[in-house]
């Protein structure tokens, strides 16, 4: 499970990262980035009802995304505030294309993974 020093909880750090944030789309995931002033990367994932009114499904998305995460936090940079946001098709997708897509955004957003 991703810690909590890694996540974005505040409401206010949300909106800052949909106003002040860079946004890179690869397929069913968004990807919105701004600079923080912590030595840590956090992330936060968006999971609307547009995906599936029902909760265990938007849930199990999110528990998959922050586990792919979790897996890469390590290497990745610090400094970011990362937001994912699911639009409609990921909950058809298999982990491993999800992994791949994760993979392809960090690198469009030149977030480096070592």
């Amino acid at each position: 499970m991703l810690s909590k020093k890694h996540r974005i909880q505040k409401k206010k750090d949300i909106e800052r990262i949909f106003k002040e944030g860079k946004s890179f789309r690869e397929g069913f995931l968004v990807l919105k980035t701004a600079k923080n002033n912590l030595n840590i990367a956090r992330f936060g994932f968006i999971v609307s009802q547009k995906i599936s009114k029902k909760a265990n499904v938007r849930n199990k998305i999110k528990r998959r995304l922050r586990e792919m995460v979790r897996l890469k936090i390590k290497l990745l940079g610090s400094g970011t505030d990362n937001l994912f946001i699911t639009l409609p098709g990921i909950e058809k997708k298999e982990f491993k294309n999800i992994e791949e897509t994760i993979e392809k955004l960090f690198k469009k957003a030149n977030i480096n993974v070592r």
